[in-house]
């Protein structure tokens, strides 16, 4: 709050006149005059009293009216007022007035200049201190609602990520997935009714993406198919999971050519090597093995092969659904597969010829790798008979045995010379033209032995085509 200018005018001016009035009365008079000096003076000293006196009065309920109102700094001051006003009245009441006069002038002069000095202080130190105070009040207030702000900014956001975490965490894949819970296949339906036409079949061990749920049919897509299939028949979410463990297959994939799969879990030369896997060749793994960290274990007919964990890659297939289109077709392919094996074989039996197959892509060294193996099974044989062992390796290969030629020959009990140590003589010291060419027309799909997979010598007795010291069956 600013000093009234015009209030401390007005006292100054009434404190000045108080002065002429009392410097007015002659030091040295008659003894006529002294009772009227002696007045004067007493009336002087009254009105100065009565100034002090409203003007403290005012002083003190100006100071009431403020913000730091009543502090201990404003009594000393109004004390001291009070205590001046009082002299002067004790100077009038002397019985000589005059040798007071200079005492009651001296007094007033202090006081007015304490009143200036206190409203100029007043001036300069409350009113910033109340400007202060407001503005500490203000920057309380920014702070309080810029820490709400940025907790309010904060809070949703937290929020939504924790919300986010704890979906991510209980979603599952098998959540949009289902698996039939039959013994042979589930009907697709072309629409959500039992009268609809089919759409295809989904096999025991095959698996569907969910499209759209319902209270009694389920829209599903599986392979080419898409369609209807009954609720209660089904399962998902865990179960699903847990089904599909159950039913589907876990194969191990060669990332990189040349995966040997080996008799034990070990790197180290001597161990036996039961199958070597292309680049893309898959074998079973054998789930019910004990694991060996950084090895794979797979299965290798009836016995288990190790191969290492970083040339494969692991995943469980499942079956998919089939339409009705591609089951008609499927049957049919698999009928006119089934006359030509049977016209082959009355061939071979008759003295039969050479029937042309789907050639293999196949490298140098698997042309070189078979034939090192005709010439250690056949080398004496002649061409056809050479051919024939050839043909019977390809055989395998369509028949699945292994994933590769490589892993044909080098499978576990099947042929000795790959296994003894034979084969690797022939393919250090050079393989026989005849035997390098029987390889190449083999690859090439030339099967004189009517899909043969074996043979032994003429000598077991076991019945099949025969050529030369060999019998195919």
């Amino acid at each position: 709050m600013k000093f009234d200018k015009k209030v401390m005018e007005s006292g100054v001016v009434a404190a000045f006149s108080l002065v002429l009035a009392l410097t007015a009365v002659p030091v040295t008079g008659v003894s006529t005059e002294a009772d009227l000096d002696s007045r004067k003076v007493e009336l002087t000293a009254e009105a100065a009293r009565k100034y002090f006196a409203n003007e403290t009065a005012t002083k003190v309920k100006r100071e009431s009216n403020l913000v730091a109102a009543a502090s201990d700094e404003k009594q000393p001051l109004v004390s001291a007022q009070e205590e001046k006003a009082g002299q002067l009245q004790q100077y009038s009441q002397k019985e000589t007035a005059q040798e007071n006069q200079p005492q009651a002038a001296n007094l007033l002069a202090e006081a007015i200049e304490e009143t200036t000095a206190e409203a100029a202080q007043k001036e300069s130190v409350q009113e910033p201190a109340q400007g202060q105070a407001v503005e500490e009040e203000n920057s309380a207030e920014a702070v309080k609602e810029e820490t709400g702000k940025e907790e309010t900014d904060k809070r949703p956001e937290d929020n939504k990520e924790t919300a986010e975490e704890s979906k991510k965490e209980e979603v599952s894949p098998w959540d949009t997935k289902l698996m039939p819970q039959v013994e042979e296949y589930l009907n697709v339906r072309t629409d959500a009714s039992e009268e609809a036409e089919p759409a295809g079949k989904l096999p025991k061990g095959a698996a569907a993406e969910i499209i759209e749920s319902g209270a009694e049919w389920t829209k599903i897509k599986s392979g080419s198919v898409e369609g209807y299939v009954k609720n209660e028949f089904c399962v998902t979410g865990k179960e699903a999971e847990t089904l599909a463990n159950e039913l589907g297959t876990t194969y191990a994939t060669a990332v990189t050519g040349g995966v040997r799969v080996r008799e034990t879990a070990s790197s180290e030369e001597g161990v036996t090597i039961l199958d070597v896997l292309e680049e893309g060749g898959k074998i079973k793994v054998d789930k019910e093995a004990e694991a060996v960290d950084g090895w794979v274990c797979v299965k290798v007919d009836d016995t288990t092969g190790y191969v290492s964990a970083d040339y494969v890659k692991v995943e469980l297939e499942l079956g998919k659904a089939i339409s009705v289109e591609e089951e008609r077709a499927a049957i049919e392919a698999a009928e006119a597969e089934r006359k030509a094996k049977e016209a082959a074989q009355s061939k071979s039996s008759q003295g039969g010829g050479t029937t042309q197959r789907a050639a293999v892509a196949a490298s140098y060294d698997d042309v070189t790798l078979l034939g090192a193996l005709i010439q250690c099974e056949a080398g004496s044989e002649s061409y056809e008979g050479q051919l024939a062992v050839g043909a019977v390796v390809m055989n395998r290969l369509r028949a699945g045995y292994a994933g590769s030629i490589s892993g044909v020959i080098y499978q576990s009990g099947q042929f000795t010379p790959a296994l003894n140590g034979t084969m690797a003589g022939v393919l250090a010291s050079g393989v026989s033209g005849s035997c390098l060419q029987a390889a190449q027309q083999a690859i090439g799909g030339a099967d004189n032995v009517g899909g043969a997979t074996s043979f032994r010598s003429v000598s077991s007795g076991i019945p099949g085509i025969v050529i030369g010291n060999h019998v195919f069956f």
